[in-house]
């Protein structure tokens, strides 16, 4: 039985994926200095970007309009960014800072952790919502 939630696509998403966390882990470390949040909102908007394209047509293939599609997907990763990055950051100072980790590699485990949790949220969230194919 095949399952509803895995499919052909998770490959692909996963392949535009190394790219798009690739640039945005370059620039959250070349940004930290502005701090947490602005560091990963700038990674995350130019990654967005890139992903957007991809996805729609390599991982998705949507035949949604472009204007609709840019609407569904920005809100997606607004809502999945706010979302892992909320959870990331006390649940990594919580259990982090327990095993000793402080300052900047306190923040930089945290942001992986959040990076992971954006992936999950972000794949659902685009297959079943940004690029949802209509039955």
């Amino acid at each position: 039985m095949k399952n509803k939630f895995l499919d052909a696509s998770i490959p692909k998403f996963l392949l535009v994926g190394v790219g798009n966390t690739l640039l945005s882990a370059v620039l959250m470390i070349l940004l930290e200095g502005l701090g947490y949040w602005p560091s990963t909102a700038i990674a995350y908007v130019a990654g967005a970007v890139m992903s957007f394209f991809l996805n729609r047509r390599f991982t998705f293939r949507s035949q949604e309009t472009m204007g609709r599609s840019a609407v569904k997907f920005a809100l997606n990763v607004a809502v999945c960014y706010a979302l892992a990055y909320s959870i990331a950051q006390p649940l990594g100072g919580m259990v982090l800072g327990a095993m000793g980790f402080t300052g900047l590699w306190l923040e930089r485990l945290t942001k992986l952790g959040g990076m992971g949790l954006y992936t999950i949220l972000n794949y659902f969230g685009q297959r079943f919502f940004a690029f949802h194919k209509s039955a």
